[in-house]
């Protein structure tokens, strides 16, 4: 499983795809999209169209000024910067509210962030609010579970600062994965997709087995398969593979905005952007407090 936001999305997802081919087919006979060739069919227009889309086209009404326009790099870019602020924010009063009020943020915010995460990911069309309401509570949950590694790593006599060192790993993996796939060095083919399945696929399951393991097995806060070197060899496997899904995620991207879909789906592209960040962020703590626990 790769990111599902981006991954079956009939706007963003591969049209190798059979379940993206149903999905846009579905799309271009719907007249909320304005002109459904465009997507469909690419900007060219070079593809013969059939009379049934042909037909979807001329009965539908006339588009409206807000329908017609596009998504373009720039909203994708606004919202994003404006969700990861807010996140930001509330992940610092979260980080401070934590040591009076306990594990119940991280808890909280855990739990309602999968929730709205797993609700916004699977709609057809994107809720705004919805999507502001994941940001905030994963700001809750980041910066409550930010405070119990700082203090995991402080009680093992440590003094890193593993919170900022994760926060601008995270970037700096973002933007070295964004230059990687604008220089055309990694290509994002059906192929490499199905291997990046695959292998988060195995993670998560690796995750699950260590997790359940955990309530029977003692060790160091990590889990039972997760001690000593062999942990950290995992947690760099799983940078690496959070920072290949944001080089998938950006390709979705790309292939939106050179389909011509409407302005709206930025905000679909932005959460997705933001879901991939968060895990990212966590790996990167985790592997941080691992490598102070050591020290």
């Amino acid at each position: 499983m790769s990111n599902p936001v981006f991954n079956n999305s009939p706007v963003f997802g591969d049209p190798s795809n059979p379940k993206v081919r149903q999905g846009r087919q579905q799309l271009a006979a719907d007249p909320a999209w304005g002109s459904p060739s465009a997507y469909q069919y690419g900007t060219t227009g070079a593809q013969v169209m059939d009379a049934a889309t042909l037909e979807s086209m001329y009965d539908a009404p006339s588009a409206t000024s807000v329908q017609m326009r596009r998504m373009t790099y720039d909203d994708v870019v606004v919202k994003t910067g404006g969700l990861l602020a807010l996140l930001v924010v509330v992940a610092a009063v979260s980080y401070n509210l934590t040591p009076q009020v306990g594990m119940v943020l991280v808890w909280g915010g855990m739990l309602v962030g999968l929730g709205l995460g797993l609700v916004n990911a699977f709609r057809r069309n994107p809720s705004p609010p919805l999507i502001i309401a994941y940001a905030v509570a994963e700001g809750v949950f980041l910066g409550g579970i930010s405070w119990v590694f700082q203090s995991y790593t402080i009680s093992g006599g440590s003094a890193q600062p593993i919170i900022l060192q994760a926060v601008l790993a995270t970037f700096g993996t973002f933007f070295a994965a964004l230059l990687l796939f604008r220089s055309g060095k990694v290509r994002v083919t059906p192929k490499f997709t199905r291997w990046l399945i695959i292998a988060i696929s195995g993670y998560v399951a690796f995750s699950l087995i260590n997790l359940v393991m955990s309530f029977f097995v003692a060790s160091d806060g990590f889990g039972p398969l997760r001690n000593g070197p062999f942990g950290i060899i995992i947690g760099l496997v799983a940078v690496g593979l959070a920072a290949t899904s944001l080089i998938v995620d950006f390709d979705g991207i790309k292939r939106g905005v050179e389909g011509g879909i409407p302005a709206k789906y930025s905000w679909t592209a932005s959460f997705g952007l933001l879901v991939t960040l968060v895990w990212l962020y966590l790996e990167l703590l985790r592997l941080f407090a691992m490598l102070a626990g050591r020290d």
